[in-house]
C-alpha cells in the first residue's frame, strides 16, 4: 500500500514542495511583474513628457480586478497549502511506533522492542509515528528531508509526528526551537533501511554481545554520550553548563542543598544523586534546574558504568 516508485524521501515532499512552489511562483511573478510596471510608469509619466499632472478617476472595474484576483490567488495558495499538511494529523493504525525524548541537548530514540538509539533508524516504505516528549523545555524536531516538524511541548498528550520514508539513505535531523546554550548539539541523524536490514538490526543480540565484552570504562563513556552528558559537562576541566568531570570523582565539592551549603566527597552515592535527583545538590556556582532526573531512562547497571567512567576522568 505503501510501496511507491517515486525517489522522495517522503510521503509528504510532494504536497509540500507543491505549496511552496506555487507560493514562490506566484511572488515571482508579480515581483517581476510589478517592478515591469513601475519602471514602464516611470519612463511614461516622467516630467519632460508630462510636465503638468492629471488627475486620475477611479475605476470600479480595476477596484474588483485587483480585489478579486488577489483573493482568489490567496485561496489557492491556502489550499496547496492545507492540502499539503492535512494528512499529516492522522497516522496510520498499523504505524511503527518510537518514542522520541527531548532534553537538553539531546534526542533519544526508544524502539517497541525497548531498544534506544541516538540515531533514528527506520525501515523504508513503512509508515512510522513519532511519539515526542519533550522532558524540560519546548524543543522541535525537524527531518528536513522528509519535510516534516513539530513542536516537542513538555506534558502535552497525543504529540506527535508520521511519515513513510520512502527512499534509503542518512538524513539530518535537528532541533529547530532555540532551547538553551548548547542547542546547536540536538543534532542527530535518521538512516533509511529496506525492511530486511532494518529488521536485521532491530533484532540484533551482536551490540549487547559487543557490551558483554566491553570494558566498564568503555561502556560507561558509550552511555553518557547517547545521552548527551559531554553537551553539558567537559572532560579537561573547562566549564560548560554544568561543572566538569575532570577529577571530580573522589574529589569534596561545595554544594548547595537547598539554602544550605555544605561540602561534600563525590563517591558512588553522590553521583547517584546527581543522576536521579539532581537538584538535591547543586554544586555551587551552577544554576539549579537545568539537569533534570534520568530516573526510568537509565537502570542501576548503566549508573554502575558511568561511575566506573567518571573514575577514570582524573
Amino acid at each position: 500500500m505503501y510501496s511507491s516508485e517515486i525517489t522522495q524521501a517522503s510521503n509528504f515532499v510532494k504536497g509540500v514542495d507543491s505549496a511552496f512552489l506555487l507560493i514562490l511562483g506566484i511572488s515571482f511573478f508579480f515581483l517581476i511583474s510589478l517592478t515591469l510596471v513601475m519602471l514602464w510608469f516611470i519612463y511614461k509619466y516622467n516630467h519632460k513628457r508630462h510636465p503638468r499632472a492629471v488627475q486620475v478617476e477611479g475605476s470600479t472595474r480595476l477596484e474588483l480586478i485587483w480585489t478579486i484576483i488577489p483573493f482568489l490567488l490567496t485561496m489557492l495558495m491556502f489550499y496547496y497549502g492545507w492540502a499539503g499538511w492535512k494528512p499529516m494529523g492522522k497516522a496510520p493504525e498499523e504505524s511503527m511506533q518510537v518514542t522520541v525524548y527531548g532534553r537538553m541537548w539531546n534526542f533519544l530514540f526508544e524502539y517497541e522492542n525497548g531498544r534506544k538509539s541516538d540515531t533514528l533508524f527506520l525501515p523504508k516504505d513503512r509508515p512510522v509515528k513519532l511519539n515526542l516528549k519533550a522532558l524540560d523545555v519546548i524543543h522541535s524536531l525537524y527531518i528536513p528531508a522528509f519535510r516534516v516538524k513539530q513542536d516537542m511541548v513538555p506534558g502535552k498528550e497525543n504529540n506527535f509526528m508520521w511519515f513513510v520514508p520512502q527512499r534509503e539513505g542518512t538524513y539530518e535531523l535537528f532541533c529547530t526551537e532555540y532551547c538553551g546554550l548548547q542547542h546547536s548539539y540536538m543534532y542527530n541523524y535518521v538512516k533509511v533501511l529496506e525492511e530486511e536490514a532494518f529488521h536485521g538490526w532491530y533484532a540484533d543480540t551482536a551490540l549487547v554481545a559487543e557490551a558483554a565484552v566491553e570494558s566498564p570504562t568503555a561502556s560507561g563513556k558509550r552511555i553518557m554520550q547517547n545521552i548527551g552528558c559531554f553537551a553539558c559537562h567537559s572532560i579537561d576541566g573547562s566549564k560548560l553548563v554544568g561543572p566538569s568531570f575532570k577529577g571530580l570523582y573522589g574529589h569534596s565539592q561545595m554544594v548547595v542543598s537547598g539554602k544550605e551549603k555544605r561540602e561534600i566527597k563525590v563517591d558512588d552515592a553522590y553521583i547517584r544523586r546527581s543522576i536521579y535527583n539532581p537538584n538535591d545538590d547543586v554544586v555551587e556556582g551552577y544554576s539549579k534546574g537545568l539537569m533534570l532526573s534520568y530516573q526510568g531512562q537509565l537502570s542501576e547497571d548503566d549508573v554502575k558504568l558511568i561511575i566506573e567512567y567518571l573514575k577514570t576522568i582524573q
